[in-house]
């Protein structure tokens, strides 16, 4: 039977590359559900093509176009974030693919797993902002979280088949972005055309801009420590230039297993899809004649301190990653508009971590609440956090 499959954040760069990988499989996935924030028209095409039984454009504003270019279609259309939640409660949807971008994915995916529906999960933010939640619920429900980034990816393929036995640690890996080996005094010149010139992989803005400031595998190392029940201490980044082991795990009798492949997404959202299965596929093959060097280097904590913020907010628990999610979201989106300069990144997110006082979230509503605070409070600073 075909599994059914609700994909949520379609129009992205993750979202984009899953439904290729569906394309290769027309007789065991079927599209149910497709959603994106405001590209409504991409959003249109994909509805056209796929023909899915709902589509949801959560950007309101959008709602009439999407409606009106789908009336002719058997779909249901909707508009908002809250719409896209309920619809998590559909009993026709196999799996989730969550590829949505940011906090917004906090609530569906938390819907998801309410409802028993498996999760694929492609947002780092949902775990990173409420990871204790969501694990405590997952086990409630015994539902299934199977993870797509490609670090955690490898780390899961890694532990398959090794039951008990008892790991040592995690070491992620890392590109170490455009900019490694520069200087504080060079990286504070930087350009947004620059930070967006990812020298392996193809990821969409926000993405990027956090991997050339080593949020990105911040945000991995807090999203590992919940999806694999590891304490902080064991869980290890070391920069891979290469980009081809995706990640390793260590064993208490120093053994370690490592998964290799090029930098393609469409690899591990293929096995999340299929798993427990490997199916064939007709991704490029790596060839160790094409990649005779592999090297390796710690990661600059100095020169990149937003992977120091991200162990510390893990550390402090409670609401501090949310604050720090929230606060890297906005100056992400500060940089991209040229508002503030590269540096200003971790400023700004320091000063949301030591301004912001600590509580003890217990609820979804409770996380959403921290986010919306800080991001009021940021959005209220002009230029840098200084």
């Amino acid at each position: 039977m075909k599994r059914h499959i609700a994909l949520l954040g379609s129009t992205g760069s993750m979202g984009t590359q899953a439904l290729q990988v569906i394309d290769q499989f027309p007789d065991l996935f079927e599209v149910e559900l497709l959603s994106a924030c405001s590209n409504c028209d991409l959003l249109i095409q994909q509805a056209l093509k796929y023909k899915p039984n709902t589509v949801v454009i959560i950007d309101e504003q959008h709602y009439e176009k999407v409606k009106h270019a789908l009336a002719k279609e058997d779909c249901k259309v909707f508009a908002g974030l809250q719409s896209l939640t309920d619809c998590m409660s559909m009993n026709s949807i196999d799996i989730a693919l969550s590829c949505i971008v940011g906090i917004a994915g906090l609530a569906p995916v938390y819907a998801a797993i309410e409802n028993e529906i498996p999760v694929a999960l492609a947002n780092k933010e949902t775990l990173v902002v409420a990871g204790e939640l969501m694990i405590q619920k997952a086990k409630e429900k015994s539902v299934p979280i199977i993870p797509v980034d490609s670090e955690h990816s490898a780390i899961f393929q890694c532990l398959i088949g090794e039951h008990d036995n008892s790991v040592e640690k995690i070491i992620l890996t890392a590109s170490g972005g455009p900019f490694r080996g520069k200087t504080v005094e060079e990286l504070a010149k930087v350009t947004c055309e620059q930070a967006l010139k990812h020298p392996n992989w193809n990821m969409g803005n926000k993405i990027t801009i956090d991997s050339a400031t080593l949020m990105n595998k911040g945000l991995e190392v807090i999203e590992a420590k919940w999806l694999f029940n590891m304490s902080l201490d064991k869980i290890e980044v070391i920069v891979h230039p290469q980009s081809i082991i995706h990640s390793l795990v260590q064993f208490t009798d120093g053994s370690v297993k490592a998964q290799l492949g090029l930098p393609d997404m469409k690899l591990p959202i293929q096995y999340a899809l299929t798993f427990p299965r490997r199916l064939p596929s007709e991704f490029p093959r790596f060839s160790f004649a094409d990649y005779p060097t592999f090297t390796f280097e710690k990661p600059d904590f100095e020169t990149f301190p937003c992977l120091s913020l991200a162990y510390y907010a893990s550390k402090e628990g409670g609401n501090k990653p949310c604050v720090m999610n929230a606060a890297n979201e906005i100056a992400v989106a500060k940089f991209l508009n040229g508002e503030i300069k590269f540096m200003d990144i971790p400023k700004i997110i320091e000063k949301a971590l030591t301004d912001i006082h600590f509580s003890q979230p217990k609820t979804i509503n409770e996380y959403l609440e921290t986010d919306k605070a800080t991001r009021i409070i940021l959005n209220s600073l002009q230029g840098n956090a200084e």
